[in-house]
């Protein structure tokens, strides 16, 4: 898709902005992805890109440059200005401590209705897969449409292909119209157990939460007033420094002091005006390594192999990922994760891929 040909179309939808949250560090990925330098920046894919670049890409179809947001941790600012260099400084809203999605969201609506009160905007991970391009496109667009037009909050929800118990899930209402794209949504669901993951691929109303989602700036702000007072009330002492020079020195003072909540605990959960698009998009948050595996095309011994110098024998259904230029050799393995860095080596069977993130957290405790 040629993104010069959509700028009169772009030009058309200048109150629309895409905001990229790009904060997380992305420790199920470890250890390819640290604290230094988390998943979103990653080349996970192996196609000469990171994550974080192809998603900037997929939004400059929807949007101009100037329009699209990144929302970060301060210690990534320049990691962002090195994989996004066309993109202004001004547009890297810096979070000065990780109080999770709901004091994120409030921060980067209160900067854009400094921009612009009318705007509509999207709020998209950093770090997620998509496969189909023109389709996510498409759907984007119709969540902007029903947002600019109604006072709506929008989810893009995935159709469910197996009872995974790593998505959340959302309840839509069994009851719409069968030509209808907008389902009403009855309630967000925690990651379940396999048996209600089941329940609901059988029920057939609910769909994966991608979280992504779609808003203008009233209705979101609206909604902070009615559900998250408390956070509003916190970043909005002095609401005159948004989208000024003043605007990073205040928010290093006052986030901080917000409340640490998702925005799924804090709103959306509590929302009576949530409605999701069912999109087929070819969607993958490419969570954990057994995610990467499933997703990337296997060898004849269904191994999947990023490395350069390398001689693998009587090994099957691994990963293996070696970036550097060491030579990486390895004989009878089956069922594994196999990731060499500079700081760590990760040896560990497939199926106990779960007890990563404990085994990191120990090795970072203090003796």
């Amino acid at each position: 898709m040629n993104v010069n040909a959509n700028r009169s179309k772009l030009a058309a939808s200048s109150s629309n902005y895409i905001a990229i949250m790009a904060g997380g560090i992305g420790s199920r990925f470890w250890p390819s992805s640290t604290a230094d330098h988390p998943k979103q920046f990653l080349d996970i894919l192996g196609v000469g890109k990171s994550l974080i670049r192809l998603t900037f890409e997929r939004c400059l179809h929807l949007v101009p440059v100037e329009n699209i947001l990144i929302v970060t941790n301060i210690r990534y600012k320049q990691l962002v200005q090195n994989h996004l260099p066309e993109l202004p400084e001004r547009n890297i809203l810096c979070e000065p401590s990780m109080n999770n999605t709901a004091p994120c969201v409030a921060y980067t609506a209160m900067h854009i209705k400094a921009r612009n009160p009318e705007a509509v905007f999207a709020v998209l991970p950093s770090d997620h897969v998509i496969l189909k391009e023109k389709e996510y496109i498409d759907r984007l667009s119709e969540a902007f449409d029903f947002a600019t037009n109604n006072e709506a909050i929008v989810t893009l929800g995935i159709q469910p292909t197996r009872p995974d118990t790593g998505y959340g899930y959302i309840e839509t209402d069994n009851n719409a119209s069968p030509d209808q794209d907008e389902l009403k949504v009855i309630s967000f669901k925690e990651k379940p157990n396999v048996e209600v993951a089941q329940q609901y691929l059988d029920a057939g109303n609910y769909y994966w939460n991608a979280g992504m989602f779609v808003w203008s700036v009233k209705t979101i702000i609206s909604a902070y007033e009615k559900y998250a007072g408390g956070i509003l009330e916190t970043l909005c002492i002095d609401d005159s420094k948004f989208g000024t020079d003043e605007e990073q020195a205040y928010i290093n003072e006052v986030y901080p002091k917000t409340e640490s909540i998702s925005v799924d605990y804090a709103i959306l959960e509590k929302a009576d005006n949530t409605y999701t698009l069912p999109a087929d998009i070819g969607w993958s948050d490419l969570g954990t390594w057994n995610s990467l595996y499933s997703y990337l095309e296997k060898d004849q011994n269904e191994n999947i192999v990023q490395a350069h110098k390398h001689h693998i024998s009587e090994t099957k259904n691994t990963l293996i990922r070696a970036q550097n230029e060491r030579t990486i050799v390895i004989k009878g393995l089956d069922n594994y994760i196999v990731v060499d860095e500079p700081g760590a080596l990760l040896i560990y069977p497939k199926g106990d891929e779960q007890e990563i993130k404990a085994v990191v957290q120990s090795l970072t405790k203090p003796n």
